[in-house]
């Protein structure tokens, strides 16, 4: 004869939704770290807004800046711009997929910036973005 408890008997359960929930946090937290910790190797100028930006990713890329005086920099170091295709050669050398940032001051004159992007384009870099300030992305991305 086999007597049976009054208490009824409980399954062991494994509850996820909490897993689910630190999962979340986590992945948050490290997201926001790694945002944080993004550099600016181009040079400070005032850049003009743009309505449609989107931020991009900024790993492996050369900053190229133009300021409203005509002064061009190379992440952050002057540079004449005889110098820029040299350089841009060299760099196309030993990274070929590298991308190009184009930072023009909002008041910079328009030849500066074309003559710029002319020796941008014979170096063979194919990957180029002009920097602008994003109306529609306030508060996102790497701040001046």
């Amino acid at each position: 004869m086999q007597v049976t408890s009054p208490i009824p008997k409980k399954h062991a359960r494994i509850e996820i939704i909490p897993l689910i929930d630190i999962m979340f946090f986590l992945l948050a937290s490290f997201m926001m770290v790694s945002l944080s910790q993004v550099t600016l190797k181009g040079w400070k100028v005032t850049l003009p807004e743009g309505s449609s930006g989107k931020v991009q990713s900024k790993k492996d890329y050369v900053s190229l800046s133009v300021d409203k005086e005509g002064t061009y920099y190379f992440d952050k170091q002057v540079i004449k711009l005889e110098e820029i295709l040299p350089r841009l050669q060299q760099v196309y050398k030993t990274n070929p997929e590298a991308k190009i940032f184009i930072r023009g001051d909002a008041e910079a004159v328009h030849g500066n910036v074309t003559r710029m992007l002319d020796q941008i384009r014979s170096s063979g870099f194919l990957k180029l973005s002009f920097e602008i300030k994003s109306k529609a992305g306030k508060g996102v991305g790497p701040t001046q």
